[in-house]
């Protein structure tokens, strides 16, 4: 058996542990084609969700060779980067969590639209040319953006966007 990883020592280990006997074909990215190309006849590969995996026509099998987990270490004292870098970090954790929603809306009805979307802290909004109607554009939370637009739209908003954001700071 030919197994294709970009760990071939851990990968090595864990086989050796567990008496299998298999040639290790040490890789370098995109090893969810190994087996495709004919390189190797299984692979062992970091994976979060597998949606890689079954793009590629494999399935997980097996155990779990290692769980692991992503961690932030600074030195005591806390150098003036590592605020920063951290700000940053939760910033683009945050803009996963929420997107831009923007809509046009009769002016009258801007009471009710927000009580429906009122974003984060206040919506923003916007004269058009008709004075009679409004832009509005509120952050709100990714999860139920589908019900909001429904029903925004039921209000009487058109124009409804969502636009993903990559990065926030709140």
């Amino acid at each position: 058996m030919r197994v294709a990883s970009a760990y071939p020592g851990l990968v090595g280990d864990f086989l050796h542990e567990h008496g299998v006997n298999a040639e290790l074909v040490p890789l370098d990215g995109a090893v969810e084609s190994a087996v495709q190309l004919g390189v190797a006849d299984v692979i062992a590969d970091v994976v979060e969700t597998g949606t890689t995996l079954r793009q590629a026509g494999l399935e997980i099998f097996g155990p779990v060779i290692i769980e692991s987990e992503a961690v932030l270490i600074s030195r005591p004292g806390d150098a003036p980067g590592t605020a920063r870098l951290l700000r940053r970090l939760r910033g683009v954790m945050v803009a996963r969590r929420y997107v831009l929603l923007d809509y046009d809306l009769p002016a009258r009805l801007v009471d009710q639209a927000t009580a429906i979307a009122g974003g984060r802290e206040s919506p923003t909004i916007s004269p058009l040319r008709d004075p009679e109607w409004v832009a509005v554009r509120v952050m709100i939370p990714r999860k139920g953006m589908n019900q909001v637009m429904d029903d925004l739209y039921a209000l009487g908003a058109r124009a409804i966007l969502i636009t993903a954001i990559h990065a926030a700071r709140l």
